[in-house]
């Protein structure tokens, strides 16, 4: 896989304005598109995902209606032209962008800044200090 600097993708959650410190999961290339999977950071399970459009996501990977930290196994999909993930537990759809629950207005997954390093190989997540442990 080539990849480039200009592909690197920042995605920095609404309303993050604590400092954040970034942490290197895994090599980009063993995100397999649609999927997710799940870091441990700082004592806080993270769950990210790779879109077919190359596309990083990050979010908390506790279900906030199961309390089961599943979230990295939902099944990703658009809704209304949003990129979304499905609890696998009890369906909830969840924009990827936001972290808002489509299903259950006023419920949201905590969404984290995600980013390919600048040489494109590696996935970074930051978190801010409120998230730390």
């Amino acid at each position: 896989m080539t990849t480039t600097h200009d592909l690197t993708l920042v995605r920095e959650p609404a309303g993050s304005a604590g400092a954040a410190r970034w942490y290197d999961i895994c090599a980009y290339a063993d995100l397999a598109p649609e999927h997710g999977v799940c870091a441990m950071v700082e004592g806080v399970q993270v769950a990210i995902f790779r879109t077919f459009e190359g596309e990083l996501y990050a979010t908390a990977n506790l279900d906030p209606f199961s309390g089961a930290q599943v979230i990295s196994r939902g099944i990703l999909g658009t809704r209304g032209g949003a990129p979304t993930v499905a609890s696998p537990m009890l369906k909830q759809v969840f924009d990827l962008r936001t972290g808002s629950c489509l299903d259950e207005p006023g419920v949201a997954l905590p969404t984290f800044a995600v980013r390919r390093n600048p040489a494109g190989d590696r996935v970074e997540v930051a978190l801010p200090d409120e998230h730390r442990e």
